[in-house]
């Protein structure tokens, strides 16, 4: 089943989600990696404030590659998302409530997207450039100093997902390759 849904998100959409359902997501997202997570998690730790409210929104593990003229984004495919694993369960208690990147999480963060009612979307790896075509506007709002993993707010169209991990703990990592142990 195909789902278009809209960020931020709010539960009612995510719980309609199972592992294993297509995505297109619209709306607003933010691209963070290991660098800005363990940023975020820090300013937390210090009793600062975030760069942006993090209820309801959703993360992509993507450091994008510069824009050519005219174009909003480079290149913006996928990173593999258990380096985020350490900081997620926090934010996710925070109220992050979607995450996309590639590759399996660890049960810590399987707990914390049950446990918050959260999603973890799966984007196709070596598809950075069709990626990019759903992304009409970027712009750097925190951490510029780390370049492609500063934290960007993206505006996306149609972004194709795949939900990898749902809140009611279907796990397409563990379901997919079950179908064919039997």
């Amino acid at each position: 089943m195909t789902h278009e849904i809209t960020a931020p998100l709010d539960r009612e959409q995510i719980a309609k989600l199972h592992a294993g359902d297509s995505v297109l997501l619209t709306g607003t997202i933010y691209t963070g990696r290991d660098a800005a997570h363990k940023r975020l998690c820090a300013l937390v730790e210090q009793g600062k404030e975030l760069p942006f409210d993090i209820r309801n929104q959703v993360i992509y593990y993507a450091g994008p590659c510069p824009a050519k003229p005219g174009d909003a984004i480079g290149s913006c495919g996928p990173t593999t998302s258990y380096r985020m694993d350490a900081y997620a369960p926090m934010l996710c208690d925070l109220g992050l409530i979607g995450m996309i990147g590639k590759g399996q999480r660890s049960e810590p963060v399987c707990d914390a997207i049950r446990r918050n009612g959260g999603v973890y979307f799966a984007a196709t790896g070596g598809a950075g450039a069709l990626i990019a075509t759903s992304v009409k506007s970027a712009k750097v709002i925190a951490f510029e100093d780390l370049g492609t993993e500063a934290i960007r707010e993206l505006k996306v169209e149609k972004l194709p997902l795949i939900v990898a991990i749902d809140c009611h703990g279907g796990n397409l990592y563990e379901e997919g390759p079950a179908k064919y142990r039997r």
